[in-house]
């Protein structure tokens, strides 16, 4: 009998009932559903934090939802029905950035990370409370987590020190794994990278990918580190760039994740978002001198020592505006079949990966999505940004939405909020030479007049960001830009 060539769900119908399909691939398939992505909306929203949602994710199960946020607390949720399971304070001092479940351990040991630098592990008791202990600091903010794969104790941590760390739950020991720099400068000084993302490989756990301040993404082999941080080991197994981002100093990446094919998604700030095919990268030390031109579809890149290489072009996903937190990015679908990110406008953009096209554009926070989180089993989405709620996002819609072009997209008014403004030199220098207690007997008149001043100088601020907010939304329909460190 010949197969049908259409993939539509009838046809596919079809070849399940009469054998030529089987059941899972069907289910997956179905699953994977484009119909589905163009159905999504809001099934429900989370609105118990106080405080920005900087993190969601699934337990494995996918009927719980974690959350942290800028209220220090972590939450875990029964997603569909609203309710909250449990919550505590996470014992950071600062914003919670990444919450996780380690896998195989009934959702009772969740990990963090925060902006204080700590990486914690919080142990539900059977009392239902939570203990929380410190396991390791970065000298900075610590923004991500990388969970290996079908380990109930490994994982790892990456923070703007530079520094990636290596954790054992079974000693509860951090052991600091390299430092990842720049290269060497002519007087031989290499910086640190200040990492925002971190991610692994699915299909081979000894690889991980970071990246940070500079455009390129790097992949190391944890099987070559000397686990103690050592200066010598400063060498990536492979480095991954758009050849025309080589050398600019202006961008850098928010946002990392892995394929189950081992492609390697990338998002920059003030630009776009990239997906690498695996083994696509520029090699372990890729100083350029040149950039050749090749055919369509590929590149050839020319290093110093001369040699030409051909790598693929990667695929390009423009729409979106990334420039002012660190926003990450995901694949969605049951074999990663879209891509999904936040943006500046306060949407969630999905694009279809095989092809770059864009899909959807949904209306999420009133101000920045940041956090974009599939479950592990449905189309189902998670998402959160500067607003304090968590919105849950389900393909329940009776009507497709419509197809738009990302000319199409009409511009947002954002909700202004006091995070957002860009304090001129004038008010911080103010701030600086009047922070000051009054003496004892001294007239407090003068302090009133310096706080009407100062109140005017923030208003005057306000006025110019609201000013550039909606230059800046004539622009975002066209540009398709990227993010920058909260």
């Amino acid at each position: 009998m010949r197969r049908p060539t259409a993939r539509h769900g009838a046809a596919e119908l079809c070849l399940r009932e009469v054998g030529d399909l089987l059941p899972r691939r069907f289910a997956r398939r179905a699953a994977a559903a484009e119909d589905l992505v163009m159905r999504l909306q809001i099934h429900r929203k989370l609105d118990r934090h106080t405080g920005c949602v900087n993190t969601v994710g699934f337990n494995a199960d996918g009927d719980t939802l974690i959350s942290g946020s800028d209220d220090q607390k972590v939450m875990l949720w029964d997603w569909d029905t609203g309710a909250v399971k449990m919550q505590f304070h996470s014992g950071h001092g600062d914003n919670v950035f990444q919450a996780r479940f380690m896998p195989y351990t009934d959702d009772r040991t969740i990990v963090t990370c925060a902006a204080d630098g700590q990486v914690r592990v919080a142990k539900v008791q059977d009392d239902g409370d939570a203990l929380t202990t410190l396991l390791a600091e970065h000298d900075g903010r610590a923004h991500k987590l990388a969970i290996e794969p079908g380990s109930p104790y490994i994982f790892y941590s990456c923070g703007e020190d530079g520094l990636v760390q290596h954790f054992d739950l079974r000693t509860n020991t951090a052991t600091e794994l390299f430092v990842c720099r720049n290269s060497l400068t002519k007087s031989g000084y290499s910086s640190h990278v200040h990492l925002n993302a971190i991610t692994i490989d699915p299909r081979n756990p000894n690889l991980l990918a970071v990246g940070g301040s500079n455009p390129f993404a790097r992949v190391y082999d944890i099987r070559k580190c000397k686990w103690d941080a050592s200066s010598d080991f400063a060498q990536p197994s492979d480095c991954y760039c758009p050849p025309h981002l080589i050398g600019d100093r202006g961008v850098g990446i928010t946002g990392l994740a892995f394929s189950h094919q081992s492609e390697l998604l990338v998002s920059y700030n003030n630009e776009n978002i990239y997906l690498f095919p695996k083994n696509g990268g520029l090699g372990p030390d890729p100083k350029l001198s040149a950039k050749v031109e090749g055919s369509k579809g590929s590149k050839s890149t020319m290093f110093a020592s001369g040699e030409v290489v051909s790598h693929p072009v990667p695929q390009r996903y423009v729409g979106h505006r990334n420039c002012e937190t660190v926003k990450g990015v995901t694949f969605i679908g049951p074999n990663h079949e879209y891509v999904a990110s936040g943006s500046d406008c306060g949407r969630l953009f999905i694009w279809r990966k095989r092809d770059g096209k864009f899909l959807r554009a949904m209306e999420g926070d009133e101000c920045i999505v940041n956090c974009i989180e599939p479950h592990p089993h449905t189309m189902t989405i998670a998402s959160s940004g500067i607003d304090n709620d968590v919105k849950l996002w389900t393909p329940s819609a009776i009507e497709q939405a419509r197809v738009l072009k990302v000319e199409e997209l009409k511009p947002r008014k954002r909700k202004a909020k006091l995070w957002h403004f860009a304090l001129p030199e004038e008010l911080v220098m103010h701030v600086l030479a009047r922070r000051r207690q009054p003496a004892a007997g001294e007239d407090s008149s003068e302090d009133l007049e310096d706080s009407t001043e100062l109140l005017s100088l923030v208003l005057q601020a306000a006025d110019r960001d609201n000013s550039s907010d909606d230059s800046d939304e004539d622009e975002e329909i066209s540009d398709g830009s990227g993010s920058r460190a909260k």
